[in-house]
Parts: C-alpha cells; sequence; structure tokens
C-alpha cells in the first residue's frame, strides 16, 4: 500500500469514542451520536490537505491579506447506508457543501457490491473535491465501485474517509485507484472468512438503524 496516500488520525478524542464506538453493549442512539463525532474530528483532519488562495478583505481598522479555499466545490458522497451516519458531523465542518448519495449493498454471498441508487450529475465542476463517507473499509469492493462511479464524472481529487479499515481492504482499493487518499482512524488485524473487519466494530448500517438480529 502506498503510505503516502494514507492517513491515520488518532487523536485523543477519536481514539475515545473509537473504543465506545467498538462496545457492543453502546446502544443505537448512542452509536448514531458516536459516528457523528468521529465524522465531525475525521472531516476536519482530512480537510488539512486543501489547498488555500490569498485574499484581501477589510478589518474595522485596515486592509489585510488572509486566506480561502481554493474550491468552493466541496462534495460529501455518503455511501448508503451506514454512511448517513456521517452526514450531519461532516456538514458541522462543511456547512455548504452539497451531498450526493451512493447506494451500494455487499452481497453477502458473492462479497461484491451491488449498486442500486446513484445521484450525482454527470459532469462536476473541475475543481471539486469529493469526500466519500462510510464508516468502514472491508473487502474494499464498494469503495472501489464508489470511487469508480465518480471518477467517470470527471473528479479529480477524491478523499475516501472511514473509521475502520483493514489491511486487505486498504491495499485493494489503493491498487485500483493509486491516487486517492484514504483517512481512517484505525487499521485493524484483518477481515474473517465473512468479510468482516476483526475486531471491528460489527455491521455500522444495522447497529446504527436497529435493525439487527
Amino acid at each position: 500500500m502506498s503510505a503516502q496516500n494514507l492517513f491515520g488520525h488518532k487523536h485523543p478524542l477519536i481514539q475515545r469514542d473509537m473504543t465506545r464506538l467498538r462496545d457492543k453493549t453502546t446502544p443505537s442512539p448512542i452509536f448514531r451520536a458516536t459516528i457523528k463525532n468521529l465524522a465531525r474530528y475525521i472531516v476536519y483532519e482530512a480537510a488539512k490537505l486543501l489547498a488555500l488562495r490569498p485574499v484581501t478583505i477589510e478589518t474595522p481598522l485596515t486592509s489585510f491579506t488572509g486566506v480561502d479555499l481554493q474550491t468552493s466545490h466541496i462534495v460529501l458522497a455518503p455511501i448508503l447506508r451506514a454512511g448517513l451516519c456521517m452526514i450531519d458531523g461532516a456538514f458541522e465542518v462543511f456547512p455548504h457543501a452539497r451531498v450526493h448519495h451512493i447506494g451500494l449493498y455487499r452481497d453477502e454471498e458473492t462479497l461484491k457490491p451491488v449498486e442500486y441508487y446513484v445521484k450525482i450529475p454527470a459532469e462536476l465542476a473541475n475543481d471539486t473535491i469529493v469526500y466519500i463517507l462510510d464508516p468502514m473499509l472491508a473487502t474494499g469492493g464498494s469503495a472501489i465501485a464508489a470511487v469508480d462511479i465518480l471518477k467517470q464524472r470527471g473528479v479529480k481529487e477524491i478523499h475516501f474517509l472511514c473509521l475502520i479499515a483493514s489491511p486487505e481492504g486498504i491495499e485493494r482499493l489503493l491498487a485500483h485507484h493509486p491516487d486517492i487518499y484514504i483517512h481512517t482512524t484505525s487499521v485493524d488485524e484483518k477481515l474473517d472468512e465473512n468479510g468482516y473487519i476483526v475486531p471491528g466494530l460489527g455491521d455500522a448500517g444495522d447497529r446504527a438503524f436497529n435493525t439487527g438480529d
């Protein structure tokens, strides 16, 4: 894997909240709230890579040369359904961002992604920066499919933001798309025989929306 494209964010508050997220006794409302907090942290950290441009403004006393973001075209792209839990936290960092949804689910027999909903314009502005949101990067299939969808629409800069990732998923995603950036709070031990991350946190969608057994 390309270490220069992989960013691990280890702030103490992130580590605390990740422990709470992994705990199987954490109820759905707290689970969702914790994902929101973590999304805010990780989007904030990922934004450190944004390029700036100089701007001149007027203070109450004089003129001042400060900075603004080089692009105003920020897109948040949650992968349905678990990625929805990250939207509110991401909006706290980018309140004016656009949201484009990507609907993918993993076939439990083949472990391959199945596309069922994509709401993205055919073309996006040349300087668009997209932050894909998904709590987990497991096999990498859904992540690869999401990046494929965005690149087909001409997006040049893509960041994949997840809370936990498997080594296998990172390697596979960067093998297919070595030019994207991956941001995570934890690279876990491995995938099990069913394609789940170990130690992981279980099924993020089921736990967030209280739809598990």
